[in-house]
């Protein structure tokens, strides 16, 4: 039961993007349309989720026994660096669509800020491996759903009548600071 409410807590309560403001720049800029998003979306869930098992794996089985926990920092970056590759390359050659789509936000996962948050909190927590697991599919999926939410809701603002001084990211902005607010009624969930 605890490990449900971990993944209530992270997908609902404490989303990273709408109470850390972490991913933004793939929130804003990847959000226009929703295949697109849907897209980002499952790709950061793959990486955050195999990234941070590794991260995990590497910091308990060659890190910690050598001393060398100070080369955390540099090793998950390295991980997230070498995953995001893989990743575009599988992208690239499957669905070259969805590549083109996404364009140069793909690469732009290494720098995700999420994706780095996710391995540190990880260890930094203390989590064991099942809690590690939870975590870094609930984190990336709560991504997921407001990145998806957030594309429907600009879709939407295309259409919309908008003063031109809000047209763009101004709107988006306000929409997102809505979103959040609406996403505080969650708070008592668990």
């Amino acid at each position: 039961m605890e490990l449900v409410s971990m993944f209530i807590a992270a997908v609902l309560i404490n989303n990273i993007v709408l109470t850390k403001f972490l991913g933004m720049c793939p929130f804003l800029g990847v959000s226009k349309k929703m295949s697109s998003a849907v897209g980002m979306g499952a790709a950061v869930i793959f990486v955050i989720f195999g990234a941070s098992l590794i991260s995990y794996a590497l910091y308990y089985l060659v890190l910690v026994p050598l001393g060398l926990e100070y080369m955390q920092l540099i090793t998950f970056i390295l991980v997230i660096a070498s995953f995001v590759q893989f990743v575009e390359m599988v992208i690239k050659k499957y669905s070259p669509a969805l590549y083109k789509a996404l364009g140069v936000y793909l690469p732009l996962i290494t720098t995700n800020c999420t994706v780095l948050y996710v391995a540190q909190q990880n260890i930094s927590s203390s989590y064991t491996l099942a809690e590690t697991i939870i975590n870094s599919i609930a984190v990336p999926t709560g991504f997921l759903m407001v990145l998806v939410i957030f594309a429907a809701v600009r879709e939407r603002l295309e259409a919309a009548d908008i003063p031109e001084c809000f047209k763009g990211n101004p709107i988006a902005l306000i929409c997102a600071a809505t979103m959040a607010l609406a996403f505080t009624a969650f708070a008592g969930l668990v």
